[in-house]
Order: C-alpha cells, then structure tokens, then sequence
C-alpha cells in the first residue's frame, strides 16, 4: 500500500537556537575578559586570527570579484527571502516567529564574534608602532611645515612621472593600478620585515557608488581577510589606498598606523602611480595637521605644489562634494562608533594621527 507523505511541520521550539546564541555570547564574553591581556591578544594574533585569515584570504584570491561583496549580498537576499517566508508562514497559522527572532540573535552574535575574533583583537595586542619599535612624540608646527614641504618636494618630482589627461590630472586606468600590485611592499618590508605576507589581490567593488555616498574608499572583510576597494572615485588616490588595504590585511589594524604603512609601501616602491598617490596622501595628511597647527605656514606649504597636483586635488575634492549628505555622516558616525567600540577614542580623527609617524620617518634633520 502506498503511504502518504506528509509535509514536515516547521519547527517552532527555540532550544537550539537558544543554546547557539548563549555559545555565542560565550564566545563574546571571553573576548571582553581576555583583550585586557596585551600577552593573550598577540597569542591569539598570531596563533589564530592571523592563520586564520591568510587561508581564507588564499581561498578567495583567485576570484576576479569581491567575495565579501557576494557574501553581503547573499546574506541580504537570504534574509529578505526568509522574512517573506515567516510572515507567510505566520499567517498560516504556524508559530515560528519566536525561533526565527532567537536564530537570527544567535546568527548575528556569532556574526561579530567572528568579526571580534578576526579583527578586534588587533586593538588589543601590540601594534604596528609597538613591534616596529617605533616611538613617534608630539611634534611642532615647524617640524610639520618641514617635513610637509619635504613631502610637497616630492610630490612634484614624481607628478610628471604618470600618465596625464589634457586637464593635467591622473590618468592611468583603474584596472591597470588595482593588478600592478605584485611587489608592492617588498620595499617597505626591508625597513620593517613584520610586514613580509603573502601577496593578495586587490578586489574592486560592485557597490563602489554606494561606497562612495558612505564616504568609504576601501575596506577589509574581516571574515575572509579580503581587500575591496571603490573603483568609482578618482583613481589619484587609489593606490595608496590599496597600500592601506594591504597594511590590514598584514595585521596593522589601526588606522593612523595602516596610513603611515600604506604611505610608506608606495614611496619605496618601484610603481610610479603608486610613489606618487603616497606622496601626495603624505602631504595631505602632513597639510591637514599644519592647517590646525598654523594657518600661516600652511598657506605657505601650498604654494609649493605644482599645477598638476593641484588638478589632482581639485578633481578629487569636486568629486567627495557630490555625496556630503546625510549618507555620508550616518556613516561616518557609525564607523566613529565601531572604531569607539574597540578602544579606538580618536575616532576618524584617528586618520590623521599617522602624521607623527610621517614626520618622526620622514621629517628633513
């Protein structure tokens, strides 16, 4: 006799997903108790996070596409797919909802555990300065103007040295920067061999305009210790931000100090559009603190520069124009809170404090 089948009743307890969640908690808990020991932050570093990281990020190198991009809109997708299915689900007459709600807790818990554990601990152990043995100390308005008009120097002298449209800006192909990677921090590593990894791609992104309107021009996934950078804005800037991609992905993680490391991988490369993107982003960075510091010398620090990166400049600040919104400050903010969250109390001022390293490396004796 031919039995009958019978759809399998969806399961509404919330045990499994409860103990998942707690696991995860767990998980959260003995990263809050262990990154007040700098000792049990570096063995993790070292013996985990980074292992970690470098298998995972050799597993998606080969792709020609962002794989943190497809993760994240997969993830959406799934997530809208299973809100339709429970309300439908609901409407039947099947109570899920409570489990869904306590699954999706679990999954998000286990979500930043795994961000924490791939990324956060970094706040917490030595950093790039520390193990580099570098000591930076506060330095002066004077010091700052030098090593600003030491920077501008060479920024004149590597401006002719690429590509230029008929408007005197940068124009070399996007395409070209992001696969002229190899090598690029074979210099910088004979200065500082904590920084010798594995060579990995740098990936462009899909959603480079979303990137864009929340003032992102590149990122690390944490869970897969992918680089992906916005291929929409002007490509001036976009070597050295690969560099600074490329400093995360080597465990510098704080941003002041992947700033002065991605700097530094470009000025002692042989890439021409990588030497000169670091030194104009060194002179940014450089021209930005003396503003604060002393309006007068900075006004003399830039009459330094050359037509040409001026153009560069003026192209890129016409761009950024177009997306200062409320976009652009919601997420601003919420990547403040996100650096806050692990310590990090200068927040996105935090991206100019790698000026003490530039003048303390840098600055003309």
């Amino acid at each position: 006799m031919k039995q009958k089948h019978t759809p399998r009743s969806p399961k509404t307890g919330c045990k499994g997903p409860l103990l998942a969640l707690l696991l995860g908690l767990a998980a959260l808990g003995a990263f809050w108790y262990f990154r007040r020991s700098i000792a049990a932050m570096n063995w993790f570093i070292q013996y985990v996070s980074m292992p970690y990281k470098r298998v995972l990020s050799a597993l998606v190198d080969p792709l020609p596409f962002s794989a943190g991009e497809l993760v994240c809109t997969l993830g959406g997708l799934w997530l809208v797919w299973m809100a339709v299915r429970t309300f439908r689900q609901q409407r039947a007459g099947q109570r899920v909802l409570p489990r869904r709600l306590v699954s999706l807790a679990a999954l998000a818990v286990w979500i930043y555990a795994l961000v924490c554990g791939a990324w956060g601990v970094h706040y917490y152990g030595t950093g790039f300065a520390g193990r580099a043995g570098l000591n930076p100390q506060p330095v002066t308005a004077r010091q700052l103007a030098d090593t600003a008009a030491w920077f501008a120097q060479k920024v004149n002298e590597t401006a002719p040295t690429v590509p230029r449209d008929a408007a005197g800006r940068l124009a070399v192909e996007k395409r070209d920067i992001l696969h002229n990677t190899q090598g690029l921090y074979e210099g910088v590593t004979q200065e500082y061999p904590l920084l010798a990894g594995p060579e990995r791609r740098a990936k462009p992104a899909v959603y480079s305009l979303v990137m864009s309107a929340a003032n992102f021009t590149g990122y690390i996934f944490p869970p897969l210790g992918e680089s992906t950078l916005n291929v929409d804005c002007p490509a001036v800037f976009l070597p050295v931000t690969i560099a600074h991609e490329f400093a995360h992905q080597r465990g510098v993680a704080a941003e002041q100090e992947a700033n002065f490391v991605g700097i530094a991988a470009c000025v002692d490369s042989d890439k021409p559009e990588y030497v000169y993107s670091g030194y104009l982003f060194g002179y940014l960075h450089l021209a930005n603190a003396l503003y604060e510091a002393d309006q007068d010398l900075w006004s003399q620090t830039g009459q330094l520069l050359c037509s040409q990166a001026i153009a560069d400049f003026e192209d890129n600040n016409a761009y950024w124009a177009r997306f200062d919104g409320l976009t652009a400050k919601v997420m601003t903010t919420t990547y403040e809170g996100f650096l806050q969250s692990y310590g990090q109390d200068l927040g996105m001022r935090s991206y100019g404090a790698c000026v003490d390293l530039l003048v303390a490396r840098y600055c003309p004796q």
